[in-house]
């Protein structure tokens, strides 16, 4: 592809790379699974070369560090190395004008240009261990697993809150229509997932007009169920008003 031509001095620069884009990168949809091969590693995620259905790589993504696994990761070298051969998906796409578009745009200059970028995922391709193993580290029958995973079920007074959950569940109960904040049941998952707290609404119908919250921290799961008359869109209103007023 010419990205340059300067008849004046008589000059013609071309890209391979952009012309190589231009040809193969519509053929790459989000959602879109690909194997590939590691090209390199860097601290904050890895270059994979993707494998298309003629056998060869012709177009090179990121997989950022926070993609490649849903374990807590301290290097992304223990995980990934140059050459390894690995499963990811195309969770998004950044198309961009080349520079040669641009020169020809009043207004907009060379140095204004985005790289156009295929974003991956590793972690993507595997259920979120909390979703896929909840009733295993919580179960509803209120048994204790023994496979060096631990449980408790009981009511909030005898439950330890998160680190942060308590100061988030006080200004819970100062939203109109919540009655009620207590933890239910904890668990503790085998593998840590993130260190900083996670609070999200479970899709899990309303029993009555109970709903759960789930919060998770490291390990350690709590089941949280909120009494309320309000919808399921008044508690995610409620909750991102709480969330931007805790620390």
């Amino acid at each position: 592809m010419v990205i340059q031509a300067n008849e004046e001095m008589k000059k013609l620069v071309f890209s391979e790379k952009d012309a190589v884009w231009n040809k193969y990168s519509s053929r790459v949809n989000v959602e879109d699974i690909f194997v590939g091969r590691v090209a390199s590693v860097e601290d904050y995620g890895a270059f994979i070369h993707l494998r298309f259905p003629d056998g060869l790589y012709h177009l090179t993504g990121l997989v950022h560090v926070s993609e490649v696994s849903w374990d807590l990761i301290q290097d992304i070298r223990d995980i990934l190395n140059e050459g390894d051969e690995v499963r990811v998906k195309v969770i998004k796409i950044d198309r961009f004008l080349p520079v040669s578009f641009l020169t020809r745009i009043p207004g907009l200059c060379p140095t204004s240009q985005e790289k156009s970028r295929i974003t991956l995922s590793i972690k993507q391709l595997e259920e979120d261990p909390l979703l896929e193993t909840l009733e295993k580290v919580i179960p509803q029958d209120g048994s204790v697993i023994s496979d060096s995973s631990s449980m408790s079920s009981s009511n909030s007074n005898t439950i330890e809150p998160l680190p942060g959950l308590g100061a988030i569940f006080e200004e819970l109960l100062q939203e109109d229509g919540i009655d009620d904040v207590r933890i239910t049941r904890q668990g503790f998952e085998k593998r840590v997932v993130s260190q900083d707290l996670q609070l999200w609404l479970s899709n899990a119908p309303p029993s009555g007009k109970k709903f759960t919250l789930l919060a998770r921290a490291g390990r350690q799961v709590q089941e949280i169920q909120l009494s309320t008359f309000l919808d399921q869109e008044g508690i995610k209103k409620a909750l991102q008003r709480v969330l931007e007023r805790v620390p």
